[in-house]
């Protein structure tokens, strides 16, 4: 590459940047205060440069005591917000049978790589920057030196994801709904010079830098030990550069897109888009983002705690003036002559219990000023302000104190309150499955892309038994991921308990002689929490394990020892359901087989 060209790439990536961070400033100053009201610094105010000052107190007697309800609200939603786990599986590309079996063996990679890359904490923290910021976004990648050794220090290589605060991205364009709609995503944050020698292998001087990156990614607990988010925001690591990486998305004369990399003016990486991670063997980025509420026509989402800002500084103004009136009706105001008393001895130690108070001769005595009672007007403000945090964020007094409104309310209208929270919170709720489902979508692509040598994967069943799935890229066909169950918050396991209680009760888990079969009490003790809670239906799952195996391996042969009536069971539901051509055939034989045993009486009696 050419100096002049080289050099051209680095001011090019660095104008970007620039240009960004200046286009993007109203929204990282938003952020700054979200999070300073977040962690109680709650008297502090956005500067039209940016910066984030304190507000000086009027008079010194004045109280400043944070009532902080944001916090707890924040904490409620993501308390809710982190039941949204949805079940992913992949649906197959055709009715084919190749294809179906593919697509299960799809759906076992992609479990036991979110369970490696344990995916239930990385949506609870990205759930924690989109609550507080409005957006999160979460990248996935290829680690070279991931998976197994192979030997010599080559390694297979596996999928890493992580998650990556707000501060870090800069669109091309602040108006753009979505990731795709950009043309262009920088990715900006602080990075020790090591870390950068050891992945890019090139050695880059430190710098000063005002990128909130690496420095503020634990929001829990690395942040309170400073004043202010506006203090943090310059890094506190001595040996660190600000990493700039430009992903731009394919065009006419770059059909694979571009990415550069450039810290302290050297440029240590130059080439295409490195994953092909979009649909259709495309290249993209290799990030997915999370928004608590969506700005139309912006691509930063909004946030309950910036809703909640004016309500929060309303609430702490109207207590502590509240207090301080109290405060004088406790300690009472003193009217002196001047010249009458010793001052400063009644400013020091004002008027204890039988304390003689000497005045002069001839002069007024001393009196406390009657300082009234406090007014009411307090006590319903307050209360309005307390339904204003309600009606803004949509988490009500049941949710945040875990108590019932009234003690007399029948069970039935206090199941219809918690689910009225439960969908006001279900729009947010649906934004965490988006996102899981995207970055599903990314993982069985890269593998796809770079697994291309024999795998074994372990992946734990819901039963607990382990299996061992030996696997590589042709074996995934398919990277439709879809939902396998609905959102979480719309329904619960109570509601679904609760349901099949009903069921039970009205009959309809009954055969025609008022009986349930084994099949059906496994299932119904799974629904309810208790599967596996008897030896008699674990039988009944091994049962159907063994039938479910036969399915799939195509080998049907009965055993004298089979329950011939749960193999017919799953047998007739494939049949009906995906089994064709041949496979078909031999099945119907296989059913027959069976129920034939059962109709000559050698089915397992207890």
């Amino acid at each position: 590459m050419k100096r002049e060209y080289k050099e051209d790439i680095i001011e090019s990536v660095k104008n970007d940047y620039l240009e960004r961070a200046e286009a993007r400033r109203p929204f990282e100053t938003q952020w700054r205060l979200n999070m300073n009201f977040y962690m109680g610094n709650q008297y502090c105010t956005a500067l039209p440069s940016g910066e984030i000052a304190d507000v000086e107190r009027d008079y010194y007697w004045q109280e400043r005591e944070v009532f902080n309800h944001i916090s707890s609200l924040v904490e409620t939603r993501q308390a809710k917000l982190n039941t949204v786990r949805p079940t992913l599986t992949v649906r197959p590309f055709s009715s084919d049978d190749g294809d179906v079996k593919t697509a299960k063996n799809s759906t076992k990679i992609l479990s036991s790589a979110c369970d490696k890359l344990n995916m239930d904490a990385l949506l609870t923290e990205g759930t924690m920057w989109s609550e507080i910021c409005g957006t999160s976004f979460y990248y996935v990648g290829w680690d070279k030196r991931g998976g197994l050794e192979i030997g010599d220090g080559v390694y297979e290589g596996d999928v890493c994801a992580s998650v990556v605060s707000p501060f870090e991205i800069y669109p091309d364009n602040i108006f753009a709904q979505n990731l795709c709609d950009c043309r262009s995503i920088i990715r900006a944050r602080s990075v020790d010079v090591d870390e950068i020698k050891r992945v890019y292998g090139k050695s880059v001087p430190p710098e000063n830098s005002d990128v909130i990156g690496l420095c503020t990614a634990q929001l829990s607990g690395g942040l309170t030990a400073c004043g202010t988010v506006n203090k943090l925001s310059v890094s506190s690591a001595r040996n660190s550069a600000v990493l700039i990486e430009r992903f731009t998305l394919p065009s006419s004369d770059k059909s694979n897109g571009e990415y550069a990399v450039v810290a302290n003016g050297e440029l240590l990486f130059y080439g295409e888009l490195p994953y092909v991670n979009g649909a259709d063997g495309k290249r993209t980025y290799p990030f997915v983002k999370q928004v608590s509420l969506v700005n139309a026509g912006c691509f930063f989402g909004s946030s309950i705690v910036e809703r909640s800002i004016p309500v929060q500084r309303a609430y702490n103004a109207v207590k502590n003036r509240k207090h301080e009136f109290m405060n004088r009706l406790a300690m009472g105001v003193m009217a002196v002559e001047d010249g009458s008393v010793d001052i400063d001895n009644l400013e020091d130690e004002g008027i204890s219990p039988g304390k003689i108070l000497v005045y002069r001769q001839g002069s007024t005595p001393p009196r406390m000023v009657d300082p009234g009672a406090v007014p009411n007007s307090f006590d319903a403000e307050e209360m309005r302000l307390l339904a204003e945090f309600t009606q803004i964020s949509g988490v009500s007094e049941i949710m945040r104190s875990s108590e019932a409104v009234s003690a007399s309310m029948s069970g039935v209208a206090l199941q219809l309150l918690i689910e009225q929270d439960d969908t006001r919170l279900s729009l947010s709720a649906e934004y965490v499955r988006l996102a899981a489902r995207e970055l599903a979508r990314h993982i069985l692509r890269l593998y796809k892309q770079f697994g291309r040598e024999s795998r074994l994967s372990r992946i734990a069943g819901s039963s607990g038994e382990v299996e061992l799935v030996r696997w590589s890229a042709s074996d995934i066909s398919s990277d439709d991921v879809v939902f396998a169950t609905d959102n979480e918050l719309l329904s619960t396991p109570a509601m679904r308990q609760n349901m099949m209680f009903e069921l039970f009760k009205m009959g309809l888990l009954s055969d025609e002689d008022g009986k349930m079969s084994d099949a059906a009490k496994h299932r119904f003790l799974d629904a309810v929490g208790y599967g596996g809670w008897d030896s008699d239906i674990d039988m009944t799952e091994v049962h159907m394990r063994r039938a479910e195996k036969e399915n799939m391996d195509g080998e049907y042969k009965p055993d004298e020892f089979d329950d011939h009536k749960t193999h017919v069971d799953v047998h007739v539901k494939y049949l009906l359901g995906e089994c064709d051509g041949k496979k078909a055939d031999s099945l119907r034989a296989h059913i027959r087989e069976h129920m034939a045993m059962i109709n000559s009486g050698s089915e397992i009696r207890d």
